[in-house]
């Protein structure tokens, strides 16, 4: 079995913070380059508190690495009626894509929803992604755009 960690968070600036942080170091123990996760990280964690943001509930964070080299980010909110929509606007999840090997979004059951990135350490950042990391305003993108891809979730 792959090294894990899961982390249940308040859905709260803090709790994002407080995610990232932890999440960050988890990494750094892995020796994982921390680049592209990082930046992955700081938009879904935005993304868990504002448009998937419950009042009175958590959400999860869970990181994952593969044997190989593969860190795979899941962040669970209960907000399963608001799926990520490219024509919503906002850059934080076109980011994730262009940062990440694989992304997408599993739904249920209800209330459950889990925006996923995989990221492979060793392929560089996609070129013109510079600058510091911002808070992210959440794209909808439905797993069947992800199964349209040709890299459906199994």
């Amino acid at each position: 079995m792959p090294p894990a960690c899961v982390l249940q968070l308040s859905a709260s600036p803090r709790g994002a913070r407080l995610g990232r942080l932890l999440a960050v170091e988890q990494l750094r123990a892995w020796g994982v380059p921390l680049e592209r996760p990082e930046r992955i990280l700081a938009k879904l964690l935005a993304n868990a508190v504002t448009p998937g943001r419950v009042p009175g509930r958590d959400f999860r964070l869970v990181l994952a690495i593969h044997p190989t080299g593969t860190v795979r980010i899941e962040v669970t909110d209960t907000r399963y009626d608001r799926l990520p929509d490219p024509a919503a606007g906002g850059r934080g999840l076109a980011v994730v894509g262009e940062l990440a090997d694989r992304w997408g979004v599993i739904t249920g059951p209800p209330p459950w929803k889990t925006v996923f990135a995989e990221v492979s350490p060793y392929r560089p950042p996609a070129p013109g992604i510079h600058g510091p990391v911002g808070r992210g305003t959440a794209l909808r993108e439905t797993a069947a755009h992800e199964a349209s891809k040709g890299t459906g979730e199994s």
